[in-house]
């Protein structure tokens, strides 16, 4: 028998701003406001988007079991697709959805239907869009029960989903706080359950997305599946929970706590990122000031894995100078060289370790 979670906006904001939620939401709004501020002390914003994409787009994939080192992960940025693992190769696909669909966002302020079966899209290859035949249950996957049918009807899919969408955009449906609204927008999300794969991911999106539209961020570098990952069986249980019993409360107070978390580890990151680009600034002014440019320094930072190529596309030189500016980095220890085959790489080491220690 299929469940079909209640049109939004639901009645009585009072249950969910609860004390306990609004004293966490506070806290909530404090690190993201500082996450905010922060991230906008980093030159390129590119360097950002980059790396904690890719780190979002492992993370959150490997919710669903789709599990890649950051080692393959950053290679696959150097290699031809025939070479990526088919593991790499998602992880990648996942974090150019969210980079695509973050630039549309922040430019209209909106999340359309379209946008939401554009990331769906781009996600699983496929252009199947909503469900429109039953038969998908949501099961326990170490006993295989079925633990939640979500609706199964094609029209009832259908109007649910212009419903959450209507209740994204339009802040007069409820006065909640946004982040209580993220909260449940994603509860009804995964409770719809729209398409026949992708929804985890789909939905984990769709989160960044908003708190872009609503500007508590200005950059996607807010991700909650690291935090999802480390309480798994707490996210499944008080989804599930909410929709047998109507007690929102637990939900609320689990997304919320994974926000301030989240904000505080990726504060933490970011200052480290600028602290390591402050030190190679200086350290190759000294050492190498006839190769020195903000533009060199902010693709050893973008790409944690560089090649020749890179260089040549960002710092418009040729082969041989960028091959001069990666031989000249390397010798001094700012890099360390690999090889694909014939083709080298080059490696931010103090990057990379610091990058895995904040995943």
């Amino acid at each position: 028998m299929s469940q079909s979670p209640p049109l939004l906006p639901l009645a009585n904001i009072e249950q969910f701003e609860t004390r306990a939620v609004l004293k966490k939401t506070a806290e909530a709004h404090r690190f993201l406001a500082e996450l905010k501020g922060v991230a906008a002390t980093i030159p390129n914003e590119a360097i950002l988007i980059n790396t904690l994409t890719l780190q979002e787009a492992k993370d959150s994939s490997e919710i669903e079991n789709i599990v890649t080192t950051h080692d393959e992960l950053y290679k696959a940025s150097l290699m031809s697709q025939a070479m990526i693992n088919p593991a790499a190769k998602e992880v990648q696909d996942y974090s150019y959805s969210l980079r695509a669909s973050f630039e549309i966002i922040r430019k209209q302020k909106l999340i359309r239907i379209h946008d939401i079966l554009s990331v769906q899209q781009e996600l699983e290859k496929n252009r199947a869009g909503f469900r429109r035949l039953p038969g998908t249950d949501l099961k326990n996957a170490r006993t295989g029960e079925v633990v939640y049918t979500p609706p199964q009807k094609a029209d009832e899919i259908d109007s649910l989903m212009v419903n959450l969408v209507e209740y994204i955009n339009n802040d007069e449906l409820c006065d909640a706080d946004p982040l209580v609204k993220m909260a449940i927008v994603h509860h009804q999300f995964e409770s719809i359950h729209p398409f026949y794969d992708g929804n985890g991911r789909t939905g984990r999106i769709i989160n960044i997305l908003y708190l872009v539209s609503k500007d508590l961020l200005d950059l996607p570098v807010l991700y909650l599946s690291r935090y999802i990952i480390q309480h798994k069986a707490d996210y499944y249980q008080q989804l599930q929970q909410v929709r047998e019993t109507g007690e929102w409360e637990p939900w609320l107070l689990y997304m919320l706590e994974g926000v301030v978390q989240t904000a505080q580890s990726t504060i933490s990151l970011i200052k480290g990122i600028k602290s390591q680009m402050q030190s190679y600034k200086h350290q190759i002014r000294e050492l190498l000031p006839k190769i020195y440019r903000q533009e060199l320094l902010n693709n050893l930072f973008r790409h944690p894995y560089t090649k020749i190529e890179f260089i040549v596309d960002d710092l418009g030189v040729s082969r041989i100078t960028a091959t001069k500016y990666l031989e000249q980095l390397t010798e001094h220890g700012f890099l360390h060289k690999e090889k694909i085959g014939r083709t080298n790489y080059y490696i931010n080491q103090p990057l990379c370790h610091l990058l895995i220690e904040h995943s």
